[in-house]
Parts: C-alpha cells; sequence; structure tokens
C-alpha cells in the first residue's frame, strides 16, 4: 500500500497514485556541482564514547521501523546507551527532525554498529547489534518494537565484533551471516598480530548451523557480501586493519563454496595491504559490475573491477579519478587523513555518483591529522572527482565514524547522518537546486524480501546506473530503504530489477520525481 505521508507508484498491476505534494526541481547541467549544499539540523543528544574497545566503530543505522516510509536512526553509544530516534518528519521535504524514542530493548551499551535486514521474511526489518561482548539478532515486531530472536540457533559469544554482511544464499529460508571480528582482547600476547576470527553462521533449515570460523582473520573493520562477476553467487570481500595484523596479512576475498576458501593470486585477486576501514560498492563506469572504494589512514582507494580478466581482479584508479582524500582540506592540520565510512549518492540528481567520507583521528595518533574534515567528492562528466565539503557544509573537524547518505525526507535528495566520537551527532539536510530523480522499492516475496543480491538497472538511452542490492559495508553502518538514482535534466528513464538467478524483470517506463514501487 501507499505511505499515509507519501503516495507512490507501484508497478505490477500498473495503477498510478497521485502525489499530493507538489515539488519543484531545478533543472541543472551535470556539471553545477558548485550548487551542492546541506543545512545542519538538530538531533537529540547522542554522543559515542569509551576506552581502546570503541576507537573503531561508532555506526548509525536508516531504516523504517514504524511503517510510514520516513527512516529512523538507531546510532551506536559505545560505552554509553545506543538510542533510536524516530523520524517525526512533517511530511516529504520538511525539515529534518527526530525524537530520541529508545525501546529498552535497544538500549544497549558495548554496540559498535547494526545493519538493517528482514531475517524472518516477515517483510519486516529486524537488526543485527554489533557489540563488544554477545552480538545480537534483534527481531522488529512493528511500530520500532524490538526483542532478540529465541528461535533461530544463534549462539554468539563474547568477542570485539567490527563489521558485518548477509546475503542469501540458494536454497535457504534464513541469511547467511557474517561477523568480521577485531583483535582479540583474550590473547595476552596482542593486542598486535592477534586478529581474531571472521563468524559464519549459515542456516540449518529453519535455525543456524554451528558457527564457522574463517581463518585466518586479519582484524576486520568491514564486510561485504558481493556478486562481483555477476554469476549470482555472493562472495565476502573482508577490508582489515594493517594496524593490528602488521605483517602476513592482507585484504580477503572469501569465496562461498560448501567450505569457503581464500582466492588466489592465480584467480586474480591481487594481494593488498592498506589500514581497512570501509568498503563502499558501486557501479561507476557503467559496465554493470560494481567497482570498490576502500577507506584508509592516509589514501583512499578506489578500484575499478575488470570484468575481462576472469577472476576477482580490481585495478586502481585512486589517482586519475581523484580520490585520494588523502589530507584535510580545510581546518589547517596538513597531517595525513584518516578515513572510515564510505558511501556512494548521487547528491546533486545530475546522474553522476559522489561520494562521501567519514573522516577522524583514531583519537590521538600524533601521525593522522586531529582537525580532518569529512569529505564530499563530486563526480565531473568525465569520471573524475572534486572536493566540495566545505563549499556544501558538511566539513565537520569532528572524529567522525559511521554515517548513512540516504532521503530521509523523501524529497529526493540524500540527506546524511554523521556519528562522532566524544562529540555530538550531526544531521545535514540536502537543500541543494538539484536535477531529477528516481527512487525505487522492491516488493520481493519471503524470504528474501529485500531482494539482496538483485541488481536494479535504470536506462536513459545507451547509458544504464546499476544498484547491487547488498546487506554490509561502510563502517559499522548499515542502512535499508529507498534505492535512489539521479537523472540529471532526464524526466523519462527505463528501469528493470535482474535476480541473482539472471532472470530480468521487463523494461518499465518511469517518470522523474516519483518514489515507485515494482512488485518482481
Amino acid at each position: 500500500m501507499p505511505s499515509k505521508k507519501y503516495p507512490h507508484w507501484r508497478f505490477g498491476s500498473w495503477q498510478p497514485v497521485t502525489l499530493k505534494l507538489t515539488l519543484a526541481f531545478t533543472l541543472i547541467a551535470p556539471s553545477a556541482f558548485a550548487d551542492v549544499t546541506y543545512i545542519q539540523r538538530a538531533l537529540p543528544d547522542h554522543v559515542y564514547a569509551g576506552g581502546w574497545e570503541h576507537f573503531v566503530g561508532g555506526g548509525v543505522t536508516a531504516f523504517d521501523c514504524d511503517g510510514d516510509q520516513f527512516p529512523e536512526l538507531y546510532a551506536a553509544g559505545g560505552e554509553n546507551p545506543a538510542q533510536l530516534m524516530r523520524n517525526v518528519t512533517s511530511g516529504a521535504g520538511g525539515g529534518l527532525t527526530f525524537e530520541a524514542d529508545t525501546p529498552s530493548a535497544l538500549a544497549l551499551t558495548g554496540v559498535i554498529g547494526a545493519y538493517p535486514l528482514d531475517i524472518d521474511g516477515d517483510s519486516i526489518l529486524d537488526l543485527a547489534i554489533l557489540r563488544t561482548g554477545p552480538d545480537i539478532l534483534m527481531q522488529g515486531h512493528g511500530d520500532c518494537d524490538f526483542a532478540p530472536f529465541t528461535d533461530l540457533g544463534f549462539e554468539s559469544g563474547t568477542h570485539w565484533t567490527t563489521a558485518f554482511s548477509a546475503t542469501w544464499e540458494a536454497g535457504n529460508t534464513l541469511p547467511t551471516l557474517a561477523f568480521g571480528t577485531y583483535v582479540d582482547r583474550s590473547n595476552f600476547d596482542g593486542p598486535f598480530e592477534t586478529c581474531d576470527a571472521t563468524l559464519l553462521y549459515r542456516p540449518d533449515g529453519q535455525s543456524y548451523a554451528p558457527v564457522t570460523r574463517l581463518e585466518p582473520g586479519f582484524c576486520a573493520l568491514s564486510m561485504l557480501f558481493t556478486d562481483w562477476s555477476r554469476s549470482g553467487r555472493a562472495d565476502l570481500r573482508v577490508s582489515n586493519d594493517r594496524h593490528y595484523y602488521v605483517r602476513g596479512g592482507q585484504e580477503q576475498m572469501w569465496a562461498m563454496e560448501d567450505y569457503p576458501r581464500l582466492y588466489s593470486q592465480d584467480e586474480g585477486w591481487q594481494p593488498y595491504m592498506l589500514w581497512g576501514m570501509g568498503i563502499a560498492s558501486r557501479d561507476l563506469n557503467g559496465d554493470g559490475f560494481s567497482d570498490v572504494y576502500l577507506t584508509s589512514m592516509a589514501d583512499q582507494k578506489f578500484q575499478y573491477f575488470d570484468p575481462a580478466a576472469g577472476g576477482p581482479w580490481y585495478r586502481d584508479v585512486t589517482y586519475e579519478r581523484g580520490t585520494t582524500a588523502h589530507r584535510p582540506y580545510t581546518g589547517g592540520d596538513g597531517r595525513p587523513s584518516t578515513g572510515w565510512h564510505a558511501a556512494f549518492g548521487d547528491v546533486n540528481n545530475d546522474g553522476l555518483d559522489d561520494i562521501f567520507v567519514a573522516k577522524g583521528n583514531v583519537e590521538q595518533m600524533p601521525g593522522a591529522a586531529m582537525d580532518d574534515p569529512n569529505n564530499l567528492l563530486i563526480q565531473s562528466p568525465d569520471g573524475t572527482f572534486s572536493e566540495r565539503g566545505l563549499e556544501a557544509g558538511i566539513a565537520n573537524l569532528a572524529r567522525s565514524r559511521g554515517a548513512v547518505l540516504m532521503d530521509l525526507n523523501l524529497d529526493g535528495k540524500l540527506d546524511l547522518a554523521v556519528v562522532n566520537r566524544r562529540a555530538q551527532m550531526s544531521l545535514y539536510q540536502n537543500t541543494s537546486a538539484q536535477g531529477n530523480w528516481v527512487a525505487v522499492t522492491l516488493g520481493s516475496p519471503a524470504p528474501n524480501t529485500q531482494s539482496v543480491g538483485a541488481h536494479v538497472e535504470l536506462r536513459i538511452g545507451d547509458r544504464v546506473q546499476t544498484r547491487e542490492i547488498t546487506v554490509g559495508g561502510g563502517h559499522a553502518s548499515g542502512q535499508a530503504g529507498l534505492i535512489h538514482f539521479g537523472l540529471g535534466q532526464e524526466t523519462i528513464a527505463e528501469i528493470r530489477v535482474v535476480r541473482p538467478d539472471h532472470s530480468a524483470s521487463d523494461w518499465q517506463q518511469v517518470t522523474a520525481n516519483q518514489i515507485i514501487t515494482l512488485d518482481h
């Protein structure tokens, strides 16, 4: 059914629902990136804090838990209680407004981050909550009411969990879950070279089999199940923190076979070592395959996937595209930057994806910048990127960590929420004069009601934008909701869904500035 706040199209029956609110848009040229502007909005008091076990983490989750389509925010607190902020914005395009409304089940301490997903296939979003301590699978009951699952056979030990991803493997009624752990705090030889394993939970019927430990682990800070080859099977990419594995480690890609194994260099996987913090994934060159952006200390890494190589081979394009974001651009501190959460999104709706990067010193690392502003890298038509964080108004100098880049007030513009370590959380509303857009929700049957593993393709002429539907990535931060496309000056496009089994819906024409639902 259409939202009570924002009626929209539903495909399948092809019955249009008239928008109650008229939105005005300025058609802009693709190069008008200087017009990107954000204004800061107030949030309930919330600070992510704690000792060294909370130097990393600090995620935020955006998802609709009360059924009105407007996404709520659930923010990790570290040693402070995590907090749910209910979205009470007054209608599409209204000023972003959130109220603290945390149910007791979610008011947990020790929370590193969380990811929304529909675990039990009832079309109500649940939460995978990462903690210093036992991780928790929290069942959503509607109207932002949650309680721990008690019937899934999921047993979590006490870990320092810093990464998560999920996928649906063929034939299963429950998702496959991967939890990335950091340093093994029980190892008295640590912390260096005492990285813990990745923990894989695969379904066995209606519950989870005992955990599989994927070793070696190299201190994962981000992971993502991705169908990199578009073969219909998602493999697990892991970004690891060199600071603690020191030597002998690297980035990883696990082939999700009956028993997972690491891809080798003979198969195309290139050894790669960095202070890995976050993964963002998006097809940037229009070939239909997801490329990756990896945050780190100093240079951030941007890699194009090469489908001709026949394996998981990625080519570094960081310098040629201008995406290093390796030093602060304001604040007066010239030391190297520290990147955390990264996200792709078309913030000015010109049809070209841009990149947000959350930045901030780990704590007091003298070799890294202390005043380290967040980045907003705007893409130009030639595929290069230019920094516009200061002009856009998001150049926060706090120690930022997790973030979400998402339309929070349903006006077709991507807003921004950022968790800061030992500082108040930030919220930015996108107020840019922008191009046209389309936002999509997918109507899918149980058990995979979020269509995880599918690809949504939007076509204008001979150019196709592709969105892979995933759960994971970022830095301890996840989001679920509208799939956003910028259209630039175009007012008509075609759209379809390609399922993991390679079957596809028909191309269907859509008009600009609409929220639509695709049943497939």
